[in-house]
């Protein structure tokens, strides 16, 4: 075992923060006590160049780097180790780095992993150890604390093939590389430094296959090796068969099956082997037998020992894949196996295994509705078909398909590569058209809306002559486009009145001819009336919008396609019908999760949130934006994820998170001002300045919302900004700007007659009353409450209450300043609504009417928490950590810390033991107040009895 002290040389980290966060702990508390972790990954992720960082930023002291010596470092004793260690951190705290110690032989690693165990925290050695995942941890260093390595995020990725390229990559290259990098940094460096200036500037076509065994080996550090053969065969197939499984686990039946195809040997029962084979032996260390299924422990390894099987090999192994399945009735799975298994001699002409029949047969079986696969296997199948085909214009139909199935699968990362292999200029004007159908789609949902706008509108050019119903509705997605930028002139340009279609051409996979042809004018139906009621809406033509949007509305209570229900909710949402956005967004929601459509999944939880916000039911939209947002990250569609952060922003920023506001609205804001999406900044700037508003901060929220609603060049989405008004004119009379207030009100009479927001018609008596003389103010506020009721919504009518309850408070009218804020306390703690609870307590004190609870003694003190913060503080006094409590109330842990801030603070408390104290004091005193009462009634009802 050897060591050598570090040469500092700058090192760049793309990503990896909360690695590095794990790792500077270690290395800030170094002066004081030692301390060791495990860094994991699979080959190429970064564990070499997180330990360079790390030796690079730590100054306390030197560093030191171990590994094992010219003999493998057999002789090192633990006593030995840990003299050197000791005597290296006797003057100052040293920091050792242990490189890939998973390739030290078995006494070396003893060696080490017993100093670990042996040394202390006052011996002041920090020790650092990374150790490839795609093999099991060895035992020496199984209890270390890990720091395991992930693939980098695509943004992460893109901004390191930046650096390594210095952006001259052409986007459609860029983004070929960074699908088949699938986020490994090395592989992305690699494929990256392969191409030659003219392929990667776009100029010349990209070599194939892109990743290749030579840059797979070198980046997994080479092949798995093994001598046994039957291993050997066993880790090939599990490679192949993960080739239409997206590399997740096998079913372990299948490869045996297949080896036994594969080496006709006697094989032994299942209880006479760990696991399937012809012979009794270990499962290889890159392979994990979890039940019946197999898996390598790294996508990268699995994919390099594919590649660098021999052909002839790994063609043997897909045949016998593809016969097992094709007995099993497996078609598509069996037909792309059979289609990998093609070498060798050409085949007879009329052999059915001629790459040209494959290829027509592939692509048949995932046009085929009846044949059950996912997206992403119907994606791979026509690819494959494609690669398979020599004739170019039905080649690009068929990687439109894949691309366009991808795209159904969550997977805009694989859909642009195949666009970009779909390009030929002699394929037919549907072919094409259809291409960029797939693209301007692809761009709406995660690109800048500006070019998905042009994209569809090329689109629906193309498709005229040959499909008028898909050209439809492509104009209608182009006008979802202009809407998202907030181009009002560009949406209706889209939606202008087109020729009467046709509908006798057939969506691609559908079932048969007759259903084919009903699901085509069926959907040529809710497209037209959706485009006539929507231009109509956006032309103020209410009396023209209501009759083809509510039959678009109508139509979502019986179909079950979850395009046409997504219609259904938006159709909804632009008449004010909030039930019926809620029921259309929830069965669009379950059609697509029961599709497996999981592009889908997203959208369908931003028009449920969406329709929850409207609604005022805050906690409910953001619970639907919390799942979408996950979803809509996990599927790459960044502009859903701008919308579902900015409908979390406008939930939170009704409670007392604004740290949580102001991270959502910067993400938010980040993707909508990249990608053109207006209507999500509105959303989230809306939300900056209510939680300004709520903090009482009127000037910061005026100053935020008259950008968005005023009159100008900067005002918000032309269908958003209304909904902001009430809040501009609250801030606005609190900042003594009332012609600002009094301007806007107009336009929000008419959005209010319009009849589209249930809640308009009450705030729009709440503003009204908040510039009135006094004489007519207390009839306003009193008509704006009324006109709650009809419409419901806690927070609303809470609002109102507030107001009118700080305006009777101030012209000395106690008794019913009290009623109205303790009504308007009772609704913002039923809906959640912290910041502005707080806002009534701090009126009715100032009444000299404190809100129950508030006084000097521990209930008392309990009565100033707002409802998220009781509930956390009871789990905090029974014991609960904060991970504990985050999970019980399905909350993060920073939402949970900031509350616990805000509770010790009001409580005037500095621990958690002190918090217990305070919280079993209360419940204590609340027992016994409630015995008290309890005796007191039944006094009553005896003296009642006795009378």
């Amino acid at each position: 075992m050897t060591g050598e002290t570090t040469v500092r040389t700058a090192v760049r980290i793309h990503g990896r923060s909360t690695q590095r966060k794990a790792l500077r702990a270690l290395l800030d508390a170094l002066p004081h006590h030692g301390g060791h972790l495990l860094v994991a990954g699979e080959p190429g992720l970064g564990r070499t160049t997180l330990l360079r960082w790390a030796a690079r930023s730590f100054r306390a002291g030197p560093v030191l780097h171990l590994g094992p010596g010219p003999d493998g470092g057999a002789h090192v004793t633990v006593e030995q180790l840990l003299d050197t260690l000791r005597a290296a951190s006797a003057a100052a705290p040293v920091l050792v780095c242990a490189d890939d110690a998973h390739l030290w032989d078995a006494p070396a690693r003893t060696a080490l992993g017993r100093a670990v165990r042996r040394l202390s925290t006052a011996d002041r050695v920090g020790l650092l150890l990374s150790v490839a995942s795609d093999r099991a941890v060895a035992p020496e260093f199984a209890r270390l604390p890990v720091v395991h390595l992930d693939p980098l995020a695509p943004s992460a990725a893109a901004a390191l093939l930046d650096d390594a390229t210095d952006g001259v990559a052409a986007p459609a290259v860029r983004e070929q590389l960074l699908a088949e990098a699938e986020g490994n940094p090395a592989l992305l460096v690699a494929l990256a430094r392969r191409l030659s200036p003219a392929e990667l500037r776009g100029h010349r076509p990209l070599p194939r296959p892109l990743a290749d065994a030579a840059v797979l080996a070198e980046v997994a550090g080479g092949a798995p090796s093994d001598p046994s053969a039957h291993a050997r065969d066993l880790l090939l197939t599990v490679a192949a068969a993960g080739q239409t499984e997206d590399g997740t686990d096998i079913d372990a039946g299948l490869v045996h099956d297949a080896l036994r195809r594969l080496r006709p040997e006697p094989v032994p029962g299942p209880r006479e082997e760990p696991v399937p084979g012809p012979r009794a032996e270990p499962v290889p260390e890159h392979l994990v037998l979890a039940g019946d299924r197999l898996r390598f422990r790294s996508p990268l390894v699995r994919r390099t020992v594919h590649a660098t099987a021999t052909p002839e090999r790994r063609r043997a192994v897909h045949r016998a894949l593809a016969e097992v399945l094709e007995t099993g009735g497996h078609r598509l799975t069996s037909l792309l196996h059979r289609s990998w298994s093609l070498g060798g001699p050409e085949p007879a002409p009329a052999s059915a295994d001629r790459p040209a029949a494959v290829a027509d047969r592939l692509a048949a079986v995932a046009a085929d509705g009846a044949v059950p696969a996912p997206h992403r296997l119907r994606a791979t199948a026509y690819a494959r078909a494609a690669e398979l085909t020599a004739d170019g214009a039905r080649r690009a139909e068929r990687y439109t398909a894949a691309a366009e199935q991808a795209l159904l699968a969550g997977r805009p990362d694989r859909a642009r590569p195949l666009l970009a292999a779909a390009r030929d200029s002699a394929a037919p004007a549907a072919v094409r058209g259809r291409a960029e159908w797939v693209r301007g789609v692809t761009e709406l949902r995660d690109g800048p809306v500006g070019d998905a706008h042009q994209s569809l509108l090329l689109a629906a050019s193309l498709l005229a002559a040959d499909a008028p119903a898909d050209a439809a509705a492509a104009a209608l997605a182009a006008a979802d486009a202009a809407w998202a930028a907030g181009d009002l002139s560009a949406c209706l340009a889209t939606l202008a009145p087109g020729p009467p279609h046709r509908t006798e051409n057939p969506a691609p996979g559908s079932d048969g001819p007759a259903d084919a042809r009903s699901a085509a004018a069926h959907t040529a139906a809710v497209v037209h009336d959706h485009r006539v009621g929507m231009r109509a809406l956006l032309e103020g033509r209410l009396d023209r919008a209501g009759a083809p949007l509510g039959q678009v509305v109508e139509r979502g209570r019986t179909e079950g396609r979850p395009e046409t229900l997504l219609r259904s909710a938006a159709a909804a949402l632009l008449l004010g019908d909030v039930d019926a956005a809620r029921r259309g967004g929830a069965r669009a929601l379950a059609a697509a999760r029961q599709l497996g459509s999981d592009t889908l999944v997203p959208q369908a939880l931003e028009y449920l949130a969406y329709a929850e916000l409207r609604a005022g039911r805050h906690p409910q939209a953001r619970t639907h934006a919390e799942e979408g947002l996950r979803t809509a990250l996990r599927t790459g569609q960044r502009n859903t994820a701008a919308h579902h952060r900015a409908v979390l922003a406008l939930a939170a920023s009704i409670e007392e998170e604004p740290d949580v506001v102001a991270r959502h609205v910067t993400a938010a804001l980040d993707t909508a001002r990249r990608h053109g999406l207006a209507q999500a900044a509105t959303l989230a700037q809306w939300a900056a300045a209510r939680a300004d508003l709520g903090r009482g901060r009127p000037f910061d929220a005026s100053d935020r919302l008259g950008l968005l609603v005023l009159p100008g060049p900067g005002r918000g989405h032309f269908a958003v900004w209304r909904l902001a008004v009430p809040c501009f004119v609250e801030a606005a009379v609190l900042a003594e700007r009332h012609e600002d207030a009094r301007e806007v009100l107009t336009d929000f009479a008419d959005w209010a007659a319009f009849g589209a927001d249930p809640q308009a018609a009450a705030q729009l008596a709440r503003c009204h009353a908040l510039l009135a003389p006094a004489e007519h103010a207390d009839a306003l506020y009193r008509r704006a409450l009324d006109r709650h009721d009809e419409a419901g919504g806690d927070f609303e009518r809470a609002r109102t209450a507030l107001l009118y309850g700080k305006w009777l408070r101030r012209r000395r009218r106690p008794r019913e300043a009290r009623g109205r804020l303790g009504t308007a306390l009772a609704g913002f703690e039923r809906c959640g609504a912290g910041v502005w609870a707080a806002q009534a307590r701090g009126e009715l004190r100032a009444l000299g009417a404190a809100p129950q609870g508030t006084g000097t003694g521990a209930p008392a003190r309990l009565g100033l928490l707002t409802p998220q913060q009781l509930r956390i503080a009871r789990h905090v006094a029974e014991g609960a950590t904060n991970r504990e409590v985050a999970l019980a109330l399905g909350v993060s842990t920073r939402t949970v810390d900031y509350h616990l801030r805000k509770v010790f603070a009001a409580l005037g408390v500095r621990s958690r033991l002190e918090l217990a104290r305070t919280v079993g004091e209360a419940e204590q005193a609340r027992e016994v107040r409630g015995a008290g009462e309890s005796r007191r009634a039944g006094s009553y009802e005896k003296t009642g009895a006795q009378h």
